[in-house]
């Protein structure tokens, strides 16, 4: 039988793809092209060398996309032949970036006259190919260079490690019970989707795991104080040297090796730090920028953090008689204050929040917003039945497509994200159609219970469909730049925070939702108590990211090696900066911190605060001129989601805003006073 990965078709063929078939195809596949380099350096050009080797690279990229997502989704047997392909595709692509050939190639297209006449997203990917080739080492020579390509390949074996010891560590660890008197306060919800887990194990009663919704239901919900303290420091300590499977799936050392790499890539580069390696493909101009920026907002955000939290503990002492407020008693009291302050909880929304009015509502919202409309296709096969593929149609044409996995599930990496399947690309048969996956890990439906969302796992699903919008609503024709190819990272999160607004916005909310068993609409005094509560420990929730962001960019910034005890004292100075909220001594959050240390955000995790300045910006525009305007809705997708990385991230804003960003809209959005402060992401 043919191997299906060799020719991969538009949508991946799910229902034929076998781990065994991986590595013979990705071998295959690698070999065409460097097969097709050779060709195309005996007559250099942009026709001959790099049309030809992207349609080469556009296949391995589509074979490898559905091993990758196979294993951040149902990992297990897709584990073994997933990292094999990761090595491999790491050696490839590190010894394209050291190509001097190639990079010549690249140096004479941009020294030609003509080269100012081309269209300007192939201008722009030439442009910034020459960057990456020299962020890749390709004027390193000898040992420095060998030393850079095995620090590639060493680097990409160490991210999928850290994640596999916390995917590892998260299911390793469960709370089984048969006293439903010991899950006092959890909602319906909670303990329907307890006993499903109970059931898939074979045991009576119900089951608590570190699966997002469990740990959160059991964290905000649960009246058994012990109960809270034992899965909290079970999920803070995951995979570190403490807590319950102390050591067994230990991430010290692998954070060590992953530190001690970066720095020495940012040293072989003539760099002071791998932040400042970091900061060469995005927005921010330098590290004091960054640094400023962060600190700014949070002398700002922790007054008022303060303020919150000191009215947290005053509210759990008088009224509940804790006198000590722990960390495992943070979210359980909050949620009790904003239930006496605004007689509203997130389990009193969710039944006006079922999965299917959400999605149906969110695509209503992008539907007029940008004249695009939204259609499922279940014709397609997938890797799980709770999968589901749609179309994204204009006048009637497919432009694009998604696979959308929203519910939680043993071996399926938690948080959420979109991916790539196929990039948007000229071709000689036409235009490839740019398809993403987005992934979500909600409460799946539980007995007779559909799935009902809370408000923010909305928001999230909201937040994801923005990254897939940016993706698939391209109109650029080079793959280098078309989606979210090429754009600065400190500007990818605009528009998925973008989006977000519109869950707060009462014309959507009547869109977005209804009662799952009445069909009735958010009750208007509900909506009223919602709104009401939408800043509620607003501040708290800002210095949290900043203390993430903050211990990121300070992590990757210091020319000190780091010991896993030096990166805990590390993270410890920057909580004692901007932290309000005790602090368990197990705590080894690093440990588990995916997005910086197996994800692309290792000193950018500043981007999520930096991007929110501009997405709240830009919402700004549609509070003057409406939420749903027509000509400001086309003016976003036109300036915005359609052109890429086909130009700079700053240089769209202003299209779109007519000026440069400012912060008020965000602090505004925030609850947070804006007084006098120092702060613009330009």
């Amino acid at each position: 039988m043919s191997n299906p990965l060799l020719n991969i078709p538009l949508l991946p063929p799910f229902d034929q793809l076998q781990p065994h078939q991986v590595e013979p195809a990705i071998s295959e596949l690698i070999t065409n092209c460097q097969e097709q380099l050779q060709q195309g350096l005996e007559n250099p050009g942009w026709e001959n060398t790099l049309v030809p080797l992207e349609q080469a690279q556009d296949q391995l990229n589509r074979a490898f996309s559905p091993v990758s997502h196979l294993n951040s989704v149902l990992s297990g047997e897709w584990r073994a032949p997933y990292e094999a392909a990761l090595a491999q595709v790491t050696a490839y692509w590190t010894e394209l970036g050291q190509n001097r050939e190639l990079y010549e190639v690249y140096q004479e297209l941009t020294a030609n006259p003509a080269f100012n006449h081309w269209p300007q997203p192939r201008r722009k990917s030439v442009e910034l190919g020459l960057r990456d080739f020299e962020l890749s080492g390709v004027g390193l020579s000898g040992e420095a260079r060998e030393q850079f390509a095995a620090n590639s390949r060493r680097l990409a074996e160490l991210s999928s490690q850290f994640a596999n010891n916390v995917l590892d560590a998260t299911n390793a660890w469960t709370w089984h019970t048969e006293d439903e008197s010991e899950l006092a306060g959890l909602p319906q919800t909670a303990m329907a989707a307890a006993r499903s887990a109970a059931q898939g194990k074979d045991l009576d009663g119900w089951l608590i795991t570190l699966e997002g919704p469990s740990y959160l239901g059991i964290m905000t919900h649960s009246e058994n104080r012990e109960l809270r303290r034992q899965v909290h420091l079970a999920f803070v300590s995951r995979a570190s040297e403490v807590g319950p499977n102390a050591g067994e799936y230990d991430n010290s050392e692998v954070m060590e090796s992953i530190l001690a790499l970066r720095a020495e890539q940012a040293s072989l580069l003539g760099m002071a730090s791998y932040a400042e390696l970091s900061l060469a493909s995005k927005m921010a101009p330098n590290t004091e920028r960054v640094l400023e920026f962060l600190n700014d907002l949070a002398i700002r955000a922790k007054a008022a953090a303060e303020v919150e939290m000191t009215e947290l503990r005053d509210f759990a002492s008088k009224e509940y008689g804790l006198e000590d407020l722990q960390p495992w008693d943070i979210a359980w009291a909050a949620e009790k204050l904003k239930q006496q302050r605004y007689a509203i909880s997130q389990e009193e929304l969710r039944p006006y929040f079922p999965y299917s009015k959400v999605v149906d509502g969110l695509f209503a919202v992008v539907e007029q917003l940008f004249k695009i409309t939204v259609e499922e296709d279940t014709s397609v096969t997938t890797w799980h039945d709770d999968v589901q593929f749609f179309w994204l149609l204009r006048d009637g044409k497919r432009i694009a497509g998604f696979y959308l996995d929203a519910f939680a599930r043993e071996k399926k990496r938690g948080g959420a994200w979109m991916d790539t399947v196929a990039t948007r690309r000229q071709t000689e048969r036409g235009v490839q159609l740019p398809i993403a996956y987005l992934v979500c890990n909600f409460s799946p439906a539980a007995g007779n219970m559909p799935s009902l969302l809370t408000h923010y796992e909305v928001t999230t699903l909201f937040h994801e469909f923005g990254h897939g919008l940016h993706h698939m609503l391209t109109q650029i024709d080079v793959a280098a730049v078309s989606g979210i190819n090429g754009v600065a990272w400190d500007a990818v999160e605009m528009p998925s925070q973008f989006l977000e607004n519109w869950c707060w916005q009462p014309e959507a909310i009547a869109m977005i939702s209804a009662h799952f068993e009445t069909d009735e609409p958010l009750p208007q005094e509900l909506l009223d108590k919602m709104l009401a509560a939408k800043n509620f420990q607003s501040a708290m929730f800002t210095v949290r990211q900043l203390e993430f962001a903050l211990f990121d960019f300070r992590i990757h910034s210091t020319e000190e090696p780091m010991t896993a005890v030096k990166i805990q004292q590390l993270l410890d100075e920057v909580r004692s900066e901007v932290t309000v909220v005790p602090v368990a001594e197990e705590n080894r959050f690093q440990h588990g911190f995916s997005h910086i240390f197996a994800g692309g955000y290792a000193a950018g995790y500043y981007s999520y605060k930096w991007a929110e300045v501009l997405s709240a910006d830009a919402f700004s525009l549609f509070e003057e001129e409406g939420i749903f305007n027509p000509t400001t809705g086309e003016r976003f997708l036109h300036s915005i989601l359609e052109q890429g990385g086909s130009r700079d991230a700053l240089d769209l804003f202003i299209e779109f805003r007519g000026r440069e960003p400012k912060i008020d809209a965000l602090l505004r959005h925030s609850g947070i006073e804006q007084q006098e402060l120092n702060i613009s992401p330009a």
